[in-house]
């Protein structure tokens, strides 16, 4: 009833051809396998947001399951994992991972080790999405001391980024 009252309140309507915010809804509700994705987003549309179907007679709001919406403007700082014991002449893997809040735009990831190395983007079992870099390295004892630099870009609206890095420094016994 909130929306009749108040049609302000409405920020988007698939059936109209200008909206409040500008979003769109992909994928298949019917199949359970759509998401809405909002463009040009700002830190004063931070807020609660429901989910609201109208098709005919039948109108249901998502009124106890709401969308909390943060906007962030600065990125996440990428994480870097090394497997295995950082010893001499053992075989480690380096990871660097990245939160993807947005599987459709993900984050590029880049270092300071081999370039080249194959992006993957995993699902995590909380439903969000992790992007990744990885790299399997023979320790040495020139390694020691050495620094791993990774570097995150988010994508942003116009085609500019927000970057953001880590660093670790190995200590090979």
């Amino acid at each position: 009833p909130e929306f009749v009252r108040n049609p302000l309140n409405v920020i988007y309507n698939s059936s109209k051809s200008k909206n409040s915010y500008e979003m769109s809804i992909t994928g298949n509700l019917s199949e359970k396998n759509c998401t809405t994705v909002l463009s040009h987003v700002i830190s004063s549309q931070a807020d609660k947001y429901f989910f609201r179907i109208e098709n005919g007679l039948m109108r249901a709001t998502a009124s106890c399951d709401p969308v909390h919406l943060t906007v962030r403007d600065s990125a996440w700082s990428p994480r870097i994992e090394i497997s295995g014991d950082v010893k001499e002449k053992d075989s480690v893997t380096i990871t660097c991972s990245a939160l993807t809040p947005c599987p459709q735009s993900p984050p590029e990831l880049t270092w300071n080790l081999q370039q080249g190395s194959h992006r993957q983007i995993e699902k995590n079992t909380d439903g969000t999405f992790t992007t990744k870099i990885q790299q399997t390295i023979t320790l040495s004892d020139t390694h020691d001391g050495s620094n791993i630099i990774c570097s995150v870009r988010y994508p942003v609206d116009g085609g500019k980024h927000k970057a953001a890095k880590t660093e670790v420094t190995l200590s090979v016994s």
